[in-house]
Order: C-alpha cells, then sequence, then structure tokens
C-alpha cells in the first residue's frame, strides 16, 4: 500500500511527464516550421540570384494564380529583398523561441528527476521498515 507522500510525488511525476511531452512536441512543430521556412529562404535568395543576373529591360513575370503577370525587374527586386528580410525575422524568432522551449524542457527533466529521487527515499525507507 502506498502512503499519502508516495501517491502526491506520483501524481507530480505523472503531471510533469505530460508536461515534459507537450514541450517536446512543441519543439518538434518548431522544427518543422522552421524546416519550411529555411527552404523558403533559400528559394528566395536562388531567385533573387537569378533576378541579379537579368537585364534591366528583361521581362520579368510573377505568377498570381493561374495568370502570368508582367512585373517591373526593380519591383520584383524589391518584393523579394522583402520576402528574405521576412523569412530572416521568423527564422531568428523561432529561433529565441526554440531556446526558451530547451531551456523550460531542460528544467523539466531535472524537476521529474528530483521527484523521482524522492520517490526513491520515500520507497525505500518504506521498504526497510
Amino acid at each position: 500500500m502506498s502512503t499519502p507522500a508516495v501517491r502526491d510525488l506520483q501524481q507530480q511525476l505523472e503531471n510533469q511527464a505530460n508536461a515534459l511531452n507537450k514541450i517536446r512536441k512543441d519543439i518538434a512543430k518548431n522544427h518543422q516550421v522552421r524546416k519550411q521556412y529555411t527552404i523558403q529562404h533559400g528559394e528566395n535568395e536562388m531567385v533573387q540570384k537569378e533576378l541579379e543576373l537579368l537585364s534591366e529591360d528583361a521581362n520579368v513575370y510573377k505568377l498570381i494564380g493561374p495568370v502570368l503577370v508582367k512585373q517591373d525587374l526593380a519591383e520584383a527586386n524589391a518584393n523579394v529583398a522583402k520576402r528574405i528580410e521576412y523569412i530572416t525575422a521568423e527564422l531568428r524568432r523561432m529561433d529565441g523561441t526554440l531556446k526558451g522551449l530547451e531551456e523550460q524542457q531542460n528544467a523539466k527533466k531535472e524537476e521529474i528527476l528530483k521527484i523521482q529521487q524522492r520517490l526513491q527515499v520515500l520507497q525505500s525507507g518504506k521498504a526497510k521498515t
């Protein structure tokens, strides 16, 4: 039979484990979204390099839905630069979020370890009596 103290620690352990799992899911989601932004960043940098190769009188078209619309080269360059700037800012923000989540994860692991140690002490002390 377990004592109320043991049951309380087991409940705390379960709660902390659930919280840790949620943090891990958030980290995985962050990695997935970050991966998508990284791909978009690379694609936009490639477009920017291609636009730099064009002469000023070259025709540039933008795909809007099913239609290609003629676009000014300077406007196309500006749009791509803005997208790269936005994606870079999002990547930085996500890195900060990820760092915070990893710190939370480490703190939860420490809490779980402490609870497990207290539980072992209680259970080993009870086994001796």
